[in-house]
């Protein structure tokens, strides 16, 4: 080494490598010499004369620790493979000992919308889902923080633009050799197809103040339904959503489809998010639509063309208008409705409903349920022959209200029966007071309840010797549940010497199919046809068709809402028996003796 020496040589090597192992065998024993040596970290300083154990020594040594430096070359190249793997598969982020991001991986920027630059430096508070629990990120907080353990969780979060996402999150204490926490790492999986779509959905409109939801749902799906096994019915329902998201795309700009159950499907948005005018987007929704259906799409294994009906709200509680939107299509059987403001509509009648059951509360309470009496008139002698018994209410102010403000909405509450179960108390004791007949009116509702059926037979064996005066109107009604109990009622009740007259016939349930079932002793021709009459000859004509078959079936007839003497002249023209209305008297209360 003529030109250099022993420490300069180590200079320039450990310039180019730094770990390659070095032995100096030197005869300089200086301090100086020494000292350089270690700071350039060398791995042994043998002086001469060598000693050939101490060489052998020295060779073990640096042999060593080559091989632990492979081995730590092996372990960090398989760190960073597992590095790789984890930054593939999974939502990554490290945070120093105060939580500030100080790391995130592509697969954090995708999901969450914000760069890097956006996310390092901040509190992962940038992507905490507002309504998120806050004992759940105390709970996490303990955990890492202060018990040093490993915490895991579902934690749902937001992105930059306000969609909702979860994830199933592990985070770990990361600690230093004076086991101390250096940092926290945070591996997280995401789940959100996992999450129950309708779960996915209300928590993404729960952010949103005003909407836009467009809920869909496959034609007479229930039939599909209740004819395919559940697996090959989900299917479906998933082949279709991807259609109908494949559909939209260019029309109406939706970014998700939340598949549902029932064969109902929503796409939504925040209003504010709808670029153009309601007006245009409907017109596009409607297109959309006409495009769905004339598509005549089947999915295997059904060979049936699936078609949809769209309920559209926009606005504050959009899922719930198009709810009850999408039950009115339902029940209408049309296929498409804007359903503003349905919620607040039936809340206002659900909020009148419960009026109007405290208001009846409290007249049974009081006994202000009363009978107010109609005469119906013979038309030949205008002699009086029987009373209507009519159902009224007098409020707290003393107003006598007609049964139309209040029965039927108490048909599907206990006060219904009681109400019913008063009148016929009212009218049965009626026959104290008048020669004539009580006529009663009793629905299908009154006929099928046990309780009102023992209260009418209870009513007839007390009044045996007048029963013969009554008579009880049975109102037409399409949602007869059994036709043989009503059928049995009436030859039961005929047993008294109870007539049976069917309320309203001409109009709405009625039909001459069902007069040769109960085969009654009188009908009721329908208001509708009588209050026109003079007027209409449609009228005419059908109450002369009504007045021909019943002559043959020798049942008598009554007109309803007889007003003045003109339209009493035409029906009694036309050979209508009895007349019933305000030219002959208001419903009152029954005189004593009449």
């Amino acid at each position: 080494m003529p030109k250099l020496n022993g420490i300069d040589m180590i200079k320039k090597i450990r310039a180019i490598d730094s770990d390659v192992i070095i032995l100096v065998i030197s005869a300089h024993s200086e301090i100086k010499y020494l000292t350089d040596s270690i700071k350039y970290q060398v791995q042994g300083y043998l002086f001469k004369p060598l000693d050939k154990q101490q060489f052998r020594e020295s060779l073990q040594s640096a042999k060593k620790k080559v091989l632990e430096r492979k081995k730590q070359k092996i372990s960090v190249r398989l760190l960073e493979q597992y590095q790789e793997i984890i930054d593939y598969s999974s939502i990554v982020s490290k945070t120093n000992p105060q939580g500030i991001i100080t790391y995130v991986n592509d697969a954090f920027c995708n999901i969450s919308g914000y760069s890097r630059d956006e996310l390092i430096g901040k509190n992962h508070n940038i992507i905490r889902c507002p309504d998120e629990s806050k004992e759940t990120f105390k709970e996490l907080w303990k955990t890492i923080n202060e018990k040093k353990k490993t915490w895991q969780g579902v934690i749902k979060n937001q992105t930059k633009y306000g969609e909702v996402y979860y994830v199933k999150t592990t985070i770990k204490p990361i600690f230093n050799p004076y086991g101390e926490v250096e940092e926290f790492i945070a591996v997280r999986t995401l789940i959100t197809d996992i999450i129950h779509p309708k779960k996915q959905l209300m928590d993404f409109l729960h952010k949103a103040d005003e909407s836009m939801v467009v809920l869909m749902k496959i034609e007479d799906f229930h039939y599909l339904e209740n004819s395919l096994d559940k697996d090959v019915s989900e299917n479906i329902q998933k082949e279709f959503a991807k259609k109908l998201f494949d559909f939209q795309s260019q029309k109406c700009k939706f970014s998700k489809i939340y598949l549902l159950e029932n064969g109902e499907f929503v796409f939504a948005k925040k209003k504010d998010n709808c670029v153009e005018g309601i007006d245009e987007f409907v017109k596009k929704l409607k297109l959309f639509q006409q495009q769905i259906n004339a598509a005549k799409m089947n999915i295997e294994p059904i060979d049936y063309d699936l078609s949809i009906v769209i309920s559209l709200s926009h606005g504050q509680h959009a899922f719930e208008n198009a709810k009850i939107g999408l039950e009115h299509l339902l029940e209408t059987k049309q296929s498409f409705i804007i359903a503003n403001k349905l919620l607040e509509r039936k809340q206002n009648r659900t909020k009148s409903k419960i009026e109007t059951f405290k208001m009846v509360k409290k007249a049974i309470d009081s006994y202000n349920i009363v009978s107010y009496f109609q005469p119906i008139v013979d038309n030949k002698t205008k002699e009086i022959k029987k009373y209507e018994s009519l159902v009224r209410l007098i409020d707290e102010d003393n107003n006598i209200l007609s049964p139309y403000l209040f029965l039927d909405a108490i048909k599907e509450v206990k006060y219904y029966n009681q109400v019913s179960s008063i009148i016929l108390s009212n009218s049965f004791q009626a026959l104290q007071n008048t020669n004539v007949s009580i006529s009663i009116n009793l629905s299908m509702l009154d006929i099928e309840n046990e309780q009102i059926n023992k209260k009418v037979f209870k009513l007839l064996k007390e009044y045996k010797e007048s029963s013969h005066r009554i008579t009880f109107e049975l109102l037409e009604d399409e949602n007869v549940k059994n036709s043989n109990i009503v059928k049995k009622f009436i030859n039961n009740v005929r047993a008294y010497g109870v007539q049976i007259a069917i309320d309203d016939f001409g109009m709405g349930y009625s039909n001459f199919e069902r007069i040769i079932e109960y085969k009654p002793d009188i009908l009721k021709i329908d208001g509708s046809l009588i209050k026109n009459i003079e007027h209409s000859e449609f009228s005419q004509h059908m109450v002369e068709a009504i007045v021909a078959f019943t002559k043959k079936r020798e049942i008598k007839t009554i007109a309803e809402f007889v007003e003045n003497e003109k339209i009493y002249n035409i029906v009694r023209k036309l050979g209508v028996d009895c007349s019933q209305g305000y030219y002959f008297g208001k419903p009152e209360t029954l005189p004593l003796n009449t």
